[in-house]
């Protein structure tokens, strides 16, 4: 049988270079998921999980206990008054929309202060009269407030757009495809401050898809009034199948309940299907996964920053989400970068990705996603817009193994001949 090619020497060096170089910044990282598994593990224990509640529901789901204290321990991870967790929920995108359908009504306006959102939320804020049942269908108004050139919030054009229109306060925690610092839950808490400073009774909402359990505390530990998220993201823990969440205030979540169901039923209906036991033990998983994830990304920043290139964050940078930008020198060098991603990858290895028109997007975009779950942003993938500056954004690997072996094998493609000239005298 044919084996595959082993890595050469020089990368092998490299590696335990690496390693040795990130070592004190990983230390710190094992702080954070101990601390993280802490409090999941500790909120398990209060809420009396037991395997009756593993066995899910049927039909209505009427008095669903598992399905209950699901949500409960959700709130309480996340210093929440409540929680909704349903598989039921299709994407990030979708219970982001049920959050911000669920507390907005015609004549309210919502504000996004960290600049334009990901590309899958334009269709759902829409334009007036669209007549898709938009946001903005419904008479809710959309406003957008730059950020700053360092990547800050433009708080006077903030404090000029709100009015007494303004209901909601959006914030999104991750770059998106955008080069620079995601929101720290520090920085997160600052805004919630600032804000209610402006008008105590405007609601603030985060979009914390990619940021959960990399840091020792949520947003919604520091104020903020409703958040939302992707189980096929961090707290699915690489096993949820499908669904999201929404915490927050009670009343707040409550609305967004009747939102994904009807008015009057709320969170009390939705048969569970099988699907509580990797529900709940991805939530158990999902700080140790996280944490995976995090120090394959840290690993791969101090790789690439030895071979010359530009990283955000840097590979000794703080970290609040799973995002790791590099900035490669061509086309050609990104494209590989992807297509060896997918090429390492357990799941599809032997396809080979190409850039494509992607719907809602302005230049062509390659994607690579190996991954067991369809989508399924907490295993490793990468994805880059072809233009110029050339950016990929490589996210997630349920082992550090996997992500340090993958990054490794798509720097020794795009380098064949070994290390850059440049850097090479460095080892």
């Amino acid at each position: 049988m044919k084996r595959n090619p082993q890595m050469n020497p020089p990368w092998i060096q490299l590696k335990s270079d690496i390693e040795k170089q990130i070592a004190s910044v990983v230390q710190q990282l094992e702080q954070t998921v101990d601390e993280n598994q802490m409090k999941v593990m500790r909120a398990f224990q209060h809420h009396r999980v037991s395997d009756y509640h593993f066995q899910g529901s049927t039909g209505y789901g009427y008095n669903d206990r598992g399905r209950e204290i699901l949500d409960e321990v959700y709130a309480e991870v996340f210093g929440a008054e409540a929680g909704l967790v349903r598989p039921h929920f299709a994407s990030g995108t979708h219970t982001i929309a049920c959050a911000l359908f669920g507390v907005l009504r015609p004549g309210d306006e919502l504000v996004y202060i960290t600049g334009r959102p990901y590309d899958t939320l334009h269709k759902v804020i829409g334009q007036p009269g669209d007549g898709t049942g938009s946001l903005q269908d419904f008479d809710i108004s959309y406003q957008c407030v730059d950020l700053l050139e360092d990547g800050g919030v433009n708080w006077p054009q903030v404090e000029q757009v709100i009015s007494a229109r303004t209901k909601v306060i959006a914030i999104q925690r991750s770059r998106g495809y955008d080069w620079r610092a995601s929101f720290t839950v520090e920085q997160i808490g600052e805004m919630t401050k600032r804000i209610k400073a402006i008008r105590s009774d405007l609601i603030v909402f985060v979009d914390n898809c990619y940021g959960e359990f990399t840091e020792m505390q949520e947003p919604t530990d520091v104020g903020v009034d409703l958040m939302a998220g992707s189980l096929i993201k961090n707290p699915g823990g690489g096993l949820a199948s499908t669904g999201g969440y929404i915490v927050g205030r009670r009343k707040l979540v409550e609305q967004s309940a009747y939102r994904l169901t009807a008015p009057g039923i709320g969170s009390e209906v939705g048969a569970m299907l099988g699907t509580l036991r990797a529900m709940y033990q991805g939530l158990f998983l999902a700080p140790h996964a996280v944490g995976q994830a995090v120090r394959g990304s840290i690993f791969a920043a101090a790789l690439f920053e030895r071979l010359g290139l530009s990283t955000q964050p840097r590979w000794d940078e703080p970290r609040t989400d799973l995002i790791q930008a590099v900035q490669f020198e061509q086309e050609s060098d990104v494209i590989q970068f992807v297509q060896s991603i997918q090429k390492a990858s357990p799941v599809d290895a032997h396809v080979v990705p190409e850039p494509w028109d992607m719907p809602g997007y302005d230049h062509p975009v390659i994607m690579a996603a190996g991954t067991f779950i369809q989508g399924g942003s907490l295993e490793l993938s990468a994805d880059a817009p072809i233009r110029a500056p050339y950016i990929a954004y490589m996210q997630g690997g349920l082992t550090y193994s996997h992500v340090k072996m993958a990054v490794l094998e798509a720097v020794a493609r795009i380098y064949p001949n070994g290390m850059p000239e440049k850097e090479s005298s460095t080892f």
